[in-house]
C-alpha cells in the first residue's frame, strides 16, 4: 500500500500537466479547439459556417441540415504545419536538501516542439421529407501532439503530449414552417491521452521515466437554428460543456523507488461554446459573412485526481471571443473563390505549460470551390496563422511528498509562432 501510495503522488503533477496539455492547443485555435472540421469553412476564416446551409456546416450547427431534399455530404483533410521557439528565460530546479534554486541545464532553446498534424473530418445528412432531416458528424475537434526532446531545459516537466479526440454527432433538424430551421445533436466523444516526462536523478544513475495513459467516452449535446428570409441567413447554435472522465495507468521506470505501474483516473469539463452569425448575398454572385462565438472556458476550473490520489488541482482560465468576416465570391456557375480573416483569443492567462505554448492570434484565409458536376464539388482552402508571442510560466514538481521531492520553476519566452493549415475536400450531393 505504501509503495502504490507514493506512485500515486507521483502521479498528481503529471496527471495535472496531462490534462492541462489536453486542454489547450498551441497551433490551431485558441486553447484546444481544433477549427478544421471543413474545408469551405476554412477558406473563409470560419466566418459564417453557424448560418450556411448542408452537411458540411453540420458541426456548428445541426440546424445546417433542415430544408435538406436528398442527401448531401462532405469530406476534407487537413495538414497543419506549425512553427515556434520555446526559449528558457531564468528557470531553476531545487533538489532535495539543497540550499536553494540551481539553473537547469541542457538544451536551452527548443525549435517546434509542436508536431505536424493531420487531421480529417467528415458528414453526412439527408432529408427525409421537406420537414424533417437527419445527419452525421465525425470530427476531431481536440487533438494535437507535443515533443520535447530528451536534454533539454524541460525534460523534467514536459517530454511527448498526445491528444486525440473523436467526436460522433449524430443530428436532427426540423422546419416547422418556412424559413425557420431547428436542429439538435448528440456529441459522444472519444478521449485518447498519452505523456511522458523524465525524472530527475537522485544519485549518478541515469534519468528515470514517468508516462501516463488515458482513456474515456463522455457525451454533451449541441442546438441550433437558421431563419433564412431572402438573401439573409441568420444562425445561432450553443455546444455544450463535455465532462470528461479518464481511466488508464500510470507507469514510472528507472527511478530509485517507486517503479511500476498503478491505475488511475481523472476528470474536467471542456467549455461550452455559443455561436452567432450572418451570411447576406450583397448581389448573386457575393456573399458575406460575419460570426462571432463565446467560448465558456471557465467551465475548465479544476482537475479532479480520484482514486487512490483524491486531489483537486485549479486552472486559472477565462472565458475569450472569437470572431470572423469573410466573403465567397461565385465568379461563374462553377468556381466560388472565398476568403476571411479572424480574431482568436487565448483563453491562457496567468499559468502556461511549456507543452502548450499558446497565445493570441489572427488567421488569414483563402479558398475556393470548384463543380466538377452538379452532385461534386471540389473544396481546396489555405490558412495562415499569426501567433503572438508569450511567455513560459509552470511551476511542478517529480516525487512531490516524499522525501525525494524534487521542485522546478520554470520560466521562458515563446517566439516567432505561426501555422499554415493546407486543406483539401469535396462535398457530393446525392
Amino acid at each position: 500500500m505504501r509503495t502504490a501510495f507514493s506512485k500515486s503522488l507521483m502521479a498528481l503533477p503529471l496527471m495535472g500537466a496531462m490534462l492541462t496539455a489536453a486542454m489547450p492547443n498551441a497551433a490551431h485555435a485558441g486553447a484546444f479547439y481544433l477549427q478544421e472540421q471543413s474545408v469551405k469553412a476554412e477558406g473563409r476564416a470560419f466566418s459564417g459556417e453557424v448560418a450556411d446551409q448542408g452537411a458540411a456546416s453540420l458541426w456548428w450547427n445541426p440546424a445546417s441540415i433542415g430544408g435538406l431534399t436528398g442527401g448531401d455530404s462532405a469530406i476534407g483533410f487537413s495538414v497543419i504545419l506549425p512553427s515556434t521557439t520555446v526559449t528558457n528565460a531564468g528557470s531553476g530546479i531545487l533538489y532535495p536538501g539543497a540550499p536553494g534554486l540551481l539553473p537547469i541545464g541542457g538544451v536551452q532553446s527548443v525549435k517546434d516542439p509542436i508536431n505536424d498534424g493531420y487531421l480529417p473530418s467528415g458528414s453526412v445528412a439527408h432529408g427525409l421529407n421537406k420537414y424533417v432531416a437527419v445527419g452525421l458528424s465525425l470530427t476531431s475537434p481536440y487533438s494535437f501532439t507535443t515533443s520535447y526532446p530528451d536534454g533539454t531545459w524541460v525534460s523534467y516537466a514536459a517530454g511527448k503530449t498526445r491528444l486525440r479526440t473523436y467526436d460522433i454527432q449524430p443530428s436532427l433538424a426540423v422546419v416547422p414552417f418556412a424559413g425557420l430551421s431547428i436542429g439538435v445533436g448528440v456529441n459522444v466523444e472519444r478521449m485518447v491521452a498519452t505523456l511522458s516526462n523524465y525524472l530527475p536523478p537522485l544519485s549518478l544513475a541515469p534519468d528515470g521515466q514517468q508516462t501516463l495513459h488515458g482513456t474515456g467516452w463522455d457525451v454533451g449535446f449541441s442546438l441550433g437554428a437558421q431563419w433564412h428570409q431572402g438573401p439573409l441567413s441568420l444562425g445561432a447554435s450553443y455546444k455544450s460543456s463535455v465532462k470528461h472522465h479518464l481511466d488508464g495507468t500510470f507507469t514510472i521506470a528507472g527511478a530509485p523507488a517507486g517503479n511500476g505501474t498503478i491505475a488511475a483516473s481523472a476528470s474536467f469539463s471542456t467549455p461550452w461554446q455559443v455561436t452567432f452569425g450572418a451570411r447576406y448575398a450583397v448581389t448573386p454572385k457575393l456573399t458575406l459573412n460575419a460570426e462571432a462565438t463565446r467560448f465558456g472556458w471557465s467551465k475548465f476550473d479544476l482537475i479532479t485526481l480520484g482514486a487512490p490520489i483524491y486531489q483537486g488541482i485549479p486552472e486559472v482560465y477565462r472565458d475569450t471571443w472569437s470572431f470572423a468576416v469573410g466573403a465567397d465570391y461565385a465568379v461563374c456557375d462553377k468556381l466560388t473563390l472565398r476568403g476571411g480573416v479572424q480574431r482568436d483569443v487565448t483563453p491562457v492567462n496567468v499559468l502556461r505549460d511549456p507543452r502548450v505554448p499558446d497565445g493570441n492570434r489572427w488567421n488569414f484565409a483563402l479558398g475556393a470551390s470548384y463543380a466538377l458536376s452538379r452532385a461534386f464539388t471540389l473544396d481546396a482552402a489555405a490558412n495562415y496563422l499569426a501567433v503572438a508571442d508569450s511567455r513560459v510560466s509552470y511551476g511542478t514538481a517529480d516525487y512531490p511528498s516524499t522525501p525525494a521531492e524534487t521542485d522546478l520553476g520554470l520560466l521562458g519566452t515563446v517566439t516567432g509562432g505561426h501555422v499554415v493549415v493546407l486543406s483539401v475536400g469535396g462535398r457530393l450531393k446525392f
